[in-house]
């Protein structure tokens, strides 16, 4: 293993680090000032960089700034003291690891550094950053399956049909289907053409999908070629043919059998040909049932079927899936990646995702954006996921055109939680036992009595209360340490100062 370079002009802080990870087995070097940091970096490089924020020569955000343009992944500790907890917060926007206060405990300290080794460590067997981004991801046994399905579909142009709840990747395996077929990249390299049969007013979905001549209808000023022709030689995937229009899927089913179409208001038979990937999160078999869905289409469609795993049944690949959807995030924003600590990935593997892949992926984004350090917490994580209740076995889940997107933090994130007769109560940031449940039904309790009675401001009366009891439990526990209290609250310095101040809470 590296050493860890200690940076401070503090010789005694210097010794006494030193001498704390020496007894942990851990490898040390020190360093006075930025300087000689950056002249060992020639030639070196450390497993983690722990670093005092104002020193003689340089400061500790200059020095994180220049080390992570060599060294991104990094991690940097850097040392502050209370009052330069403003400049903390830089130290997070500019890729810190963490930060430790001083005066430091000293079991704490070294604590937050065998975390920051053991995080360094695990980006060096395990860093996606650099890795080509991969077409599917999954190691969960029902996840292997479709990928062998993939595979003995790679030489065939038979039509698939791929089942799975909203959000399980469908149009990604169908990408992929083609992809890897004598239509793609390793053969014709024809195109591979996607419509949502879903999405389209049925108007225009005739229209969008065999095109039309000019003239054929009011504002038809020009031919247009519909997706089946786009497709010519290449792959035409169906999304949520479940939801086609009755009459339409008669000339889909026309298509599939003899190959031909013709344009709207066309008289001319065009071949297709194309290779038909559908797509849907209903029950095709119940939708025959119910006269919404021909038989003989169902049957035409149904040659292969592949069905999607929902995430909760593969929940063992939420950790690799979280760890590439920040680090896509990241670089989308053209951000630092953030890195997500063991225990907010086993409570991520504890959710149920009624959104499934797509949900992730948008919680890794609302994390990277929300999230206020650079190593996301359990406390981090938005409790409208942790609240999500599964979908029923049976129920056809709606299609979403849009992730879902959680709401932004408020300016301050200490909420009433409301809990009305009819609806769900919201739940702090983790999952709390039924037993614990028991404060939330005495704030109902309350909330109602003074509501019958007819008061005024119930609102501001119970926010007012609710706060004043947090902020006084936050300050018994620090013994009226304000900055350390904030920080339990998680809620800044200036926001519990102003607090104590409306709420007359330094009497």
């Amino acid at each position: 293993m590296k050493p860890i370079w200690i940076v401070d002009d503090d010789q005694s802080i210097r010794f006494v680090l030193e001498k704390a990870l020496a007894r942990e087995q851990l490898p040390v070097r020190s360093f006075a000032n930025p300087r000689e940091v950056l002249a060992a970096l020639v030639d070196d490089e450390p497993q983690v960089l722990v670093s005092d924020i104002r020193m003689p020569g340089g400061s500790g955000l200059e020095l994180l700034s220049k080390v992570k343009e060599r060294l991104p992944g990094l991690p940097v500790i850097i040392m502050t003291a209370y009052s330069d907890l403003d400049s903390a917060v830089s130290a997070f926007q500019g890729g810190a690891f963490e930060y430790l206060p001083k005066p430091f405990d000293l079991t704490k300290a070294v604590e937050l550094i065998r975390r920051a080794v053991d995080e360094s460590l695990r980006e060096e067997i395990n860093d996606e950053r650099h890795q080509p981004a991969p077409e599917i991801l999954g190691q969960a046994p029902a996840m292997q399956d479709v990928f062998r399905a993939i595979g003995r579909l790679s030489q065939s142009n038979v039509t698939v049909l791929i089942t799975g709840e909203s959000g399980t990747g469908k149009e990604l395996v169908a990408h992929a289907l083609h992809r890897h077929s004598p239509r793609g990249d390793g053969g014709t390299n024809g195109p591979f053409i996607a419509i949502n049969t879903a999405a389209i007013p049925k108007d225009l979905l005739e229209s969008e999908l065999f095109g039309h001549e000019r003239g054929a209808f009011t504002g038809a000023q020009t031919m247009r070629r519909g997706r089946f022709e786009q497709a010519d030689g290449g792959t035409l995937f169906l999304d949520e043919i479940g939801d086609m229009p009755f009459d339409l899927q008669t000339r889909l089913l026309r298509v599939l059998s003899d190959g031909q179409f013709y344009r709207v208001g066309g008289h001319q038979p065009l071949k297709a040909n194309v290779r038909v990937i559908a797509a849907t999160h209903q029950n095709l078999e119940e939708r025959v049932r119910q006269g919404a869905f021909r038989e003989d289409l169902f049957h035409r469609l149904n040659v292969i079927r592949l069905r999607l795993p929902p995430l909760r049944e593969r929940a063992d690949d939420i950790p690799a899936l979280a760890r590439f959807f920040l680090q896509k995030s990241a670089k989308e924003l053209g951000v630092e990646p953030k890195r997500i600590s063991d225990e907010a990935l086993t409570l991520l593997k504890s959710c149920e995702f009624p959104g499934n892949v797509r949900q992730l992926e948008n919680v890794c984004h609302w994390l990277t954006v929300m999230a206020p350090a650079q190593l996301i917490e359990p406390k981090d994580l938005p409790a409208e996921l942790l609240n999500a209740k599964p979908p029923a076995a049976d129920a056809p889940q709606p299609e979403r055109t849009a992730p879902v997107a959680y709401p932004s933090l408020p300016a301050e994130p200490t909420r009433l939680p409301a809990a009305p007769a009819d609806s769900e109560p919201l739940s702090p940031a983790v999952p709390v036992a039924a037993a614990d449940v028991r404060w939330l039904n005495d704030l109902e309790t309350e909330a109602r009595r003074r509501l019958q009675a007819g008061e005024h401001d119930v609102w501001d009366g119970l926010t007012r209360e609710f706060e004043a009891r947090m902020i006084r439990t936050a300050l018994g526990l620090t013994r009226g340490r304000r900055i350390e209290a904030a920080q339990k609250l998680g809620i800044g310095r200036n926001t519990i100062t102003r607090k104590i101040q409306e709420l007359g809470l330094d009497d």
